[in-house]
């Protein structure tokens, strides 16, 4: 369990009821975008209280007539996800600043200026977010945050999702080594050895990261690999 210093109030009204209890919000957070989180590593107490502040409980009347149980975690869950959690002004501002961060760098990592075909940079999309006003929600999954804020976008900067597919060649010298991190940073569709030993492979990447993926095979084959763009949709 976390501690009472770390815990916020999330709150659920219900059926003329009311029911809290203290969490960390950022644990809680990861329960609201389904993640497979332990309870007893979100909360601070084991139990549901009609008023935190004065550690009143709530009855087990009043738990059945609303969650038809008493059982705490089934009840707590319920309240994370249905509920309000109310941060301290400081935690709103890091768990968003956190949120924006993670939806910048998203949104540079898999779109383009379908004009260019070029990533749009981190800093143009920060500051058409602060033009268009964007707001982020601490809690709303990443990939719900970036179609409202991508809609938002539109208006000031084209973008669009893409990706990218190429043709490699790793020379027999790089190839074992070149193998496992190629395959666990993109999504290979098709792959070959050779009798030479060499790799050849076709693989596909988010449209924003091409220059990290050539500097990458650059680095594997010390200049001597082969990549070819095939489609980029």
């Amino acid at each position: 369990m976390i501690s009472l210093e770390q815990a916020v109030v999330a709150r659920l009204e219900s059926h003329g009821e009311k029911f809290e209890i203290l969490v960390d919000p950022e644990e809680a957070a990861r329960v609201r975008h389904g993640e497979k989180v332990n309870i007893e590593d979100v909360v601070a107490a084991l139990f549901v209280f009609e008023n935190a502040s004065k550690t009143d409980k709530a009855s087990e009347e009043s738990l059945k007539k609303v969650f038809d149980t008493t059982d705490f975690e089934t009840i707590a869950e319920r309240i994370i996800r249905k509920g309000e959690i109310h941060l301290t002004a400081e935690q709103r501002k890091q768990m968003v600043e956190k949120k924006r961060s993670q939806v910048i760098t998203f949104i540079s990592r898999n779109a383009i200026n379908p004009q260019t075909k070029l990533p749009h940079p981190p800093k143009r999309i920060e500051m058409a977010m602060e033009e268009a006003r964007v707001n982020i929600d601490p809690f709303k999954h990443l990939e719900e945050q970036v179609k409202d804020v991508v809609k938002a976008l539109r208006p000031l900067i084209p973008i669009k999702f893409a990706e990218t597919r190429f043709a490699i060649r790793v020379p027999a010298d790089y190839a074992p080594k070149a193998y496992g991190e190629i395959s666990s940073s993109t999504t290979v569709e098709k792959e070959e050895w050779q009798k030479d030993g060499s790799w050849i492979c076709v693989c596909r990447i988010p449209a924003g990261i091409q220059e990290e993926f050539y500097d990458m095979i650059n680095r594997l084959t010390k200049g001597d690999g082969e990549v070819k763009i095939l489609s980029q949709d």
